[in-house]
């Protein structure tokens, strides 16, 4: 005891509040229980409480010595240009953030592959559910098919269901095919030689056709234009004159015996 007195007295430094700044005092009061807990009444192995007792026992000292700082003149908000070096060097600074860049990279690659697996698994979900429709269509009508055939039933809806879905089908096949359009060689054949269509009587004159005449010609229709035999023309008499074939020529012998 002798000892620890001593050690004590060692320590003591008789200097000014102020040079020391020691606060030692118990913790605030509780303001929803009004009363100041104790460290009886604190449980060292909850968290909480322990935490809470700290941070009440700071708020008395500090609530004790600001107002003894401020009498005594000393400033105690930092100011604004106030520089305060960090512990840490630059570079483990630097290591920190590679770290922490890593991390959040990862987490991204990671909700990614969640999320491409997440879609993966509905569109499986979604051929599966596909797949079994298509397979219970198909065993409805197999099983209406049978019916009818045994003369258990009369109806053939199951065949316009068919035809409706084939015709559906079909449509929108055309449709995709109206979108896309022909091509080079499809046009210049269609150009050429029509859409198709009728083609029987299709050069017979109508009622507006035949009273139509503003497409005629009298040169041409009298042989009058270049090259149909006209004064001006290439044909002349040539044209006229024109020999019979082999076999008119052998008629006319005929004839003449």
């Amino acid at each position: 005891q002798d000892g620890l007195k001593q050690c004590l007295a060692e320590f003591e430094q008789q200097l000014a509040w102020v040079e020391r700044l020691d606060v030692t005092l118990g913790p605030v009061a509780d303001p929803v229980s009004k009363s100041a807990s104790t460290s009886d009444a604190v449980d060292p192995e909850n968290d909480f409480q322990r935490e809470m007792s700290f941070y009440r026992q700071a708020q008395a000292a500090v609530l004790e010595a600001l107002p003894r700082l401020r009498k005594l003149q000393v400033p105690t908000r930092r100011p604004d240009d106030y520089f305060a070096e960090m512990a840490k060097s630059d570079q483990q600074m630097q290591k920190i953030r590679q770290k922490l860049k890593s991390k959040q990279e990862a987490i991204e690659r990671s909700e990614k592959a969640k999320q491409l697996r997440a879609m993966r698994k509905y569109g499986k979900k979604v051929q599966v559910e596909i797949l079994q429709r298509r397979q219970k269509e198909k065993k409805n009508m197999l099983n209406a098919v049978k019916k009818y055939q045994k003369g258990l039933s009369d109806k053939l809806d199951f065949l316009d269901e068919d035809q409706t879905s084939s015709q559906g089908n079909k449509k929108g096949s055309a449709s995709q095919r109206t979108k896309k359009g022909p091509n080079a060689k499809r046009r210049y054949k269609n150009q050429k030689f029509g859409f198709g269509g009728k083609k029987k009587s299709s050069k017979w004159n109508t009622k507006e056709s035949f009273n139509d005449v503003s497409s005629f010609q009298s040169k041409v229709a009298h042989n009058k234009g270049p090259g149909k035999g006209g004064r001006g023309g290439k044909g002349g008499k040539k044209a006229l004159n024109k020999r019979p074939g082999k076999r008119a020529r052998q008629k006319m012998k005929n004839r003449a015996r």
